[in-house]
């Protein structure tokens, strides 16, 4: 087995969500649920099919961010596998209706960060173990930061 470290090209800091799901049906369910979150979002995705013809899959309604989901997918080349890329919507938006998706096994990360994917390479195929996503902690949070925290999640909207 080889292991390789597959750096996500993401030159605009996009918000991503990185999956792994069983059945070619994914590509549709997965336009239809992040289409039906907000008329405003705008995405491209991506499902590595992993028998019969083997194709990346893709969908989306931003012709850019389709060509990257489809250049991360055939980067990461792990058999079902999939790669959505964001704009004008964050993850918080639309992780709830991806991973009520039947087909959706697992979600790998969610996120803006410089991401790695960590590949396992086989003579069966490649499979994702995991991801690296962003850096380590450089400390522990104060009370002050503790505040600030707080009121940036009510000044957003997302708390009371």
């Amino acid at each position: 087995m080889e292991l390789l470290e597959v750096p996500l090209d993401n030159p605009d800091e996009l918000n991503l969500i990185l999956g792994q799901s069983h059945f070619i049906k994914t590509v549709e369910d997965l336009h239809e649920a992040l289409a039906g979150s907000s008329s405003a979002t705008r995405f491209g995705l991506a499902f590595c099919e992993s028998s019969g013809p083997r194709l990346v899959r893709r969908s989306g309604n931003d012709d850019d961010l389709e060509r990257l989901a489809t250049k991360n997918a055939l980067a990461i080349g792990a058999g079902h596998s999939f790669i959505v890329f964001l704009r004008d919507a964050f993850p918080v938006n639309v992780l709830n209706a991806i991973k009520q998706l039947p087909e959706v096994c697992h979600i790998y990360c969610a996120t803006a960060n410089p991401v790695s994917v960590i590949v396992a390479q086989t003579e069966n195929g490649r499979g994702v173990l995991g991801v690296i996503d962003g850096g380590a902690p450089l400390g522990v949070e104060t009370d002050n930061d503790v505040a600030d925290r707080k009121k940036l999640l009510r000044v957003l909207g997302y708390k009371l």
